[in-house]
């Protein structure tokens, strides 16, 4: 396994938890609004040739809740100050979910802050057809089973989230809930400008989506083709919410052919 770290960081005038791992060049890692669930096979396979650099968002437990980030556009804003504190721009990124939905508010605002941008089932635009998943509605367990296709298929869903939950990590979950209802609620995960200002933004992107995904439906995948000129889309098939960890080879060969090019 590639050596990680789990380390605390004094940037963007915050103490930042970061995991650290791998080795080459910088690869940023934004996680989902349910946190970082873990070292996966995913993260394994790219620290071969990258250094995985993972914040742990304000508000969801390890980094502690910054007052002044009141939406999503704020928390972009945060971490392009972290990417230009740390000297990473322009940096690649991979953002998951809702944290797509960040890597979309930076390259917004900064169209040169990143040289490759991998969206995962991102949230952040309206769909013109269907809705993203109101997850409040539901109980964490329920939440979390909804994130893939088949559970009782996806050996690494049920070593994240498998067995009974301790209060830690019911805790844990729950204060991700709050702080992205805090930010996210209204519009619910989605920013209204966020189309008209990714315009300018000719970033290289890739939105990977996986073609049972029952929390961002298609319809926000082409919200984002049609907003970024140039965007490329890779959908794996048979995968829900979480293609990283369900068809991980195939997720892996997609991300590395997009970042290579």
């Amino acid at each position: 396994m590639a050596t990680w770290t789990e380390e605390t960081v004094k940037v963007a005038g915050a103490e930042l938890a970061m995991v650290k791992g791998g080795a080459g060049k910088p690869l940023l890692v934004l996680h989902d609004e349910l946190g970082f669930p873990g070292w996966m096979a995913w993260n394994e396979k790219l620290a071969q040739e990258r250094t995985l650099l993972i914040p742990l968002q304000p508000g969801f437990g390890k980094t502690a809740r910054i007052d002044w980030i009141q939406n999503y556009r704020d928390l972009g804003g945060f971490y392009s100050q972290v990417v230009r504190e740390m000297k990473l721009e322009p940096a690649d990124v991979i953002g998951f979910s809702a944290g797509g939905y960040i890597a979309a508010e930076m390259a917004a605002a900064d169209p040169k802050i990143f040289a490759h941008m991998v969206l995962v089932a991102p949230m952040g635009l309206k769909p013109a057809e269907g809705e993203i998943m109101d997850f409040f509605a539901l109980t964490i367990r329920h939440h979390l089973r909804a994130t893939v296709a088949d559970p009782e298929a996806t050996p690494e869903f049920a070593k994240i989230y498998g067995g009974e939950m301790t209060p830690a990590q019911f805790e844990a979950f729950e204060d991700a809930r709050a702080e992205t209802a805090r930010i996210g609620w209204e519009p619910f995960m989605y920013n209204p400008s966020l189309p008209y200002l990714l315009r300018g933004a000719k970033t290289p992107t890739l939105v990977v989506w996986g073609t049972r995904d029952g929390v961002v439906p298609r319809g926000c995948v082409e919200a984002y083709r049609k907003a970024i000129s140039g965007a490329q889309v890779a959908e794996i098939k048979g995968a829900g919410h979480r293609p990283e960890i369900e068809n991980e080879a195939e997720f892996v060969q997609a991300v590395r052919k997009f970042l290579a090019a």
